[in-house]
This record gives structure tokens, sequence and C-alpha cells, in this order.
């Protein structure tokens, strides 16, 4: 029995030394037969059972070097089509001809607009800071100086973590400003871009979702001079080096004194009357110097430091720089809408 398994083996060993494969089919048949899950060298391997004492030891090499050959035969006849099949396509191939134009899609509006409005602030200084859009009560309310019971919570309608009332969608990107004065001392100098959520009714000018990049400046000696500055190159450099700006006194809690930030659009048609309600002058942004007790709440000395911060809806300034006058536009995808933006930088 022993020297007919013996037989056996050398004629499998043989049959693959002298296999012609020249083809990826033939080559998967190959393995199949003698590497796959159901290949005729596993039931040699069971055999051994059947081999006498003194002879398991020289059937056992032989069988495994039998499968060793396969192995070897399938790999080297394998890396063999793969170079032939590689050398085809590159003989196939004019390196002489124009690439094939790849079609290019649209940079979203308000990608292009958050972007352009984060490298004007980039360039003075300010350093982009991003955070979690799912934010607790403190961060988002109480650290800027809105406990529970304060009115102007009543201002946001605010979407919160079901059966989690401390846990809501942040109504705003002050929330990164709380957590950077948390973890930084001064000076800080950020802008927080972001996403923010607010339960509002969905219309032309107003939507449950958008977008803000907010600011923070703290350090020594802070005044409101500076603020008006910072914003007034950002208005120059976003609307033209002659436009005109103007600050309104407003409330805000996080900030005392507040202000909102107008710049002067202009009465040139009907839509500069209908979006400027036939003032000439259209708001672009709140901001204020920081409350001192916003720093106190972040570990900050307000004796030592002061500071300004300021706010501005990106869909705003979108809107106002293509000519949009539906802010849905933004949210539904429609690629005959996004299609318009292509050379959008």
């Amino acid at each position: 029995m022993s020297s007919e398994i013996f037989t056996k083996v050398n004629q499998i060993k043989e049959e693959i030394e002298n296999a012609k494969v020249s083809s990826s089919e033939e080559l998967e048949q190959f393995r199949i037969k003698y590497l796959g899950s159901k290949n005729i060298l596993k039931p040699l391997f069971g055999e051994i059972k059947n081999i006498d004492n003194d002879r398991k030891k020289e059937y056992g090499q032989l069988v495994n070097e039998v499968k060793q050959i396969a192995e070897a035969q399938f790999q080297q006849v394998k890396e063999t089509l793969d170079s032939s099949s590689t050398e085809n396509i590159k003989s196939s191939m004019d390196l002489t001809a124009p690439p094939r134009p790849r079609p290019l899609g649209s940079k979203h509006p308000i990608s292009t607009t958050m972007n352009r409005i984060m490298n004007i602030f980039e360039r003075i200084g300010f350093v982009i800071e991003e955070e979690r859009e799912i934010e607790d009560d403190w961060h988002n309310f109480t650290a800027m100086n809105t406990p529970p019971d304060h009115p102007a919570r009543d201002m946001q309608d605010t979407y919160y973590l079901m059966n989690d009332p401390n846990r809501l969608l942040r109504t705003h990107t002050s929330s990164v400003q709380a957590r950077v004065m948390k973890k930084q001392k001064p000076p800080i100098r950020i802008i927080a871009p972001g996403r923010v959520y607010r339960n509002e009714t969905i219309s032309a000018r107003s939507h449950c979702q958008f977008h803000q990049v907010e600011g923070l400046y703290v350090d020594e000696n802070v005044s409101f001079a500076d603020m008006k500055q910072t914003l007034l190159y950002f208005a120059q450099e976003m609307y033209g080096k002659d436009v005109k700006i103007r600050l309104r006194p407003s409330f805000f809690p996080f900030t005392e004194p507040s202000a909102e930030m107008d710049v002067y659009w202009g009465l040139k048609n009907e839509d500069d009357y209908r979006i400027t309600k036939g003032t000439g002058w259209l708001e672009i942004l709140g901001c204020g110097m920081i409350d001192p007790q916003v720093l106190i709440n972040c570990d900050i000395d307000p004796e030592k430091y002061t500071g300004f911060a300021w706010g501005m809806g990106i869909e705003r300034q979108a809107m106002l720089l293509y000519g949009i006058n539906d802010i849905r536009l933004f949210f539904e995808n429609d690629v005959r809408f996004l299609q318009q933006f292509k050379s959008a930088k």
C-alpha cells in the first residue's frame, strides 16, 4: 500500500512540474486543482495514517514538497502573466497623446465664501479653530453669560438631544470660543467657522441650519477702536477699498458694549431697495467688547485682559456676493444651481 501512495504522489509531482500554463484561465484551473479548497493534494495528507511507521516521515516530506512546488509554480506563472499584461498595456499606450480632460466639479458657494473670509482674517494673524457640533449647555449658553433663566435664551430656538436636556446642537460657534478660552491663556486670536442649528421656520430668508464665522481677540489693552479697525479691514478686503461701514448699538449677552455692523450697499436697482429696505445699508455682522463675566467664566482675569468678538452668517455674505435671493438653494444640492459656480475660486 505504501509504495502505491508514493507512486501516486510522485506522478502528481511530475504532472505539476510539466504543467503548461499560458493564460489567466489556465492558471486559475491550476490553482483550483492543486491549491484550491478541494485540491487533489488534500486527501494525500490524510493517507499518512496508512503509511508504514518507518516511512511516515519520508512520506510527509514528499507531500509537503509537492505542495511547495505547486505554490512556486503558481507564483512564477502569475508573475510572468502579470508582467506580460503590463508590457502589453504600455506598448498600446501613446505617450505623446494629450490627456483626456476630467470633468470638474463645482465648489459650493458657501465653501468659497467661508474660505474667502477665513483667508482675510488669517492674513492679520487669526488662527482657525474648529470644534464639535453637538455641544453641552454650559459651553453653548452659560459660559457665554446666558444662564438658564436669562431672557436672551428666548432669542434662539434650540434643538436639544432627546432625553438629555444638557446636550444640544450648537446654536452658534461661540461655544468654540468658550472651549479655547478654557484651555488657552491670552493672547488669543482665533476665528471659528462652522455649521450651527436653530429651530426656525425654513423660508427664502432663513433656515434651520446655516454657517457662521465668529472671531475672538483677547489680550492686554484691547479696545473698541481695535475692533472697529479689524472689521473695517475685513469689509474693505471683502467688498472693496471704497466700502463704507457703520456700527449701531445693539445687545448680545456675551458682549458689552455690543454693536451691529452695516455696510453701505447702495440703491442702484430694485433689488438693492428690497434687501436694504430702502436705506442702502445692510447688516452683515454683530460684534462687541467681551463681557467681563464671560472672561471670568472661562478663568481669564478681566482686570488684566480685555477683548472683542464678532460673528457673521456665511449664507448672508454668499447671497450678497453672488446675487442669490433664496437661502434654500444652498441646501438642496440642485446640480443646475451648483454648476453655476464652476469658476468660483
